[in-house]
């Protein structure tokens, strides 16, 4: 809607904290961009934004200002949905918080079915750190969290919550790898590929390592969960994943994921949900119904 216009391109300069980028997404011009940008702030008598080398980044005029116009747009948002419901056609925007591990299998398979059943309904997607993700629903930036291990429970309304098994991915030739399972002491004879901090499963290894007395010293740390998994093949490295991130068919890649157990240690829990006190457009409630039921029939069974 053309009243939307304007916070809309405030939005996606900030989101993108470029100038130039932000005009490809909207399909004009770098130079209408930043007339309009120029134009809004002459009428508010301040500027919104600070201007660097490497981009656009709002001032605190800005993020008042950006508060409020993600407020107005998430408000449309809602609203255009509730109609699209009512005609019985499910049409909308969502967006949704996650960190590594859900962006893998699990959240691009519900993405794709929705795509299908729901042409009307587009997504975005931002891979955030824990904390980073449930904080991002503060301000509307996004509507949906899903996290393992979340930071900030204050902001976030869970609609599920639910513990994942960890497995330890290795070689199938490794001396381990036909142990029904594997404790972490197992581990340290072997080099460890490690997620960094603060990652959800590093911290759960972290906590597992110093309960046995020990400290993890890996040979290689990335926050790429793919690099760590494929640095297991041909080697006697080890890495690690959840369950919601276990690939389907591994041994494809010469590997194989036995489950890690950690006596005296609570497993680690991934939550879904949005923020506390707001109602969601139709189209992301409804998919975050989808994402619950999900999860609930897929790790039930698993346990």
């Amino acid at each position: 809607m053309r009243h939307l216009l304007v916070p809309r391109y405030v939005e996606k300069i900030a989101r993108n904290g470029s100038l130039r980028s932000a005009a490809e997404e909207l399909g004009i011009t770098p130079s209408a961009l930043n007339r309009r940008i120029l134009s809004l702030e002459e009428e508010l008598g301040v500027e919104i934004f600070e201007r660097h080398p490497s981009g656009l980044r709002p001032n605190i005029a800005g993020e008042l200002l950006l508060k409020h116009f993600r407020d107005q747009i998430a408000d449309m948002e809602r609203v255009k949905s509730s109609i699209a419901d009512i005609s019985g056609q499910r049409a909308g925007h969502i967006n949704i918080a996650t960190t590594r591990e859900v962006v893998q299998y699990f959240l691009p398979a519900l993405i794709k079915q929705s795509l299908i059943d729901f042409p009307a309904v587009t997504f975005g997607v931002d891979l955030l750190e824990r904390g980073e993700a449930e904080h991002s629903l503060v301000d509307n930036t996004n509507d949906i969290a899903i996290v393992f291990e979340p930071l900030r429970m204050k902001e976030l309304q869970p609609v599920y919550s639910g513990e994942q098994q960890m497995f330890v991915v290795m070689s199938c030739k490794h001396p381990l790898a036909k142990k029904d399972n594997v404790k972490i002491y197992d581990c340290l004879d072997y080099g460890l590929l490690l997620p960094k901090r603060p990652e959800g499963i590093r911290r759960m290894l972290d906590i597992s390592a110093e309960k046995t007395g020990t400290t993890l010293t890996p040979v290689l740390e990335s926050n790429s969960l793919d690099l760590l998994r494929l640095m297991s093949q041909d080697s006697d490295a080890l890495s690690f994943c959840l369950a919601i991130n276990l690939r389907p068919n591994l041994e494809q890649d010469n590997l194989v994921a036995i489950p890690l157990l950690t006596p005296g240690i609570a497993s680690g829990v991934l939550v879904a949900g949005h923020l506390r006190g707001r109602t969601l457009p139709v189209a992301a409630a409804r998919f975050l119904e989808t994402i619950n039921k999900e999860l609930a029939t897929k790790f039930s069974a698993m346990g």
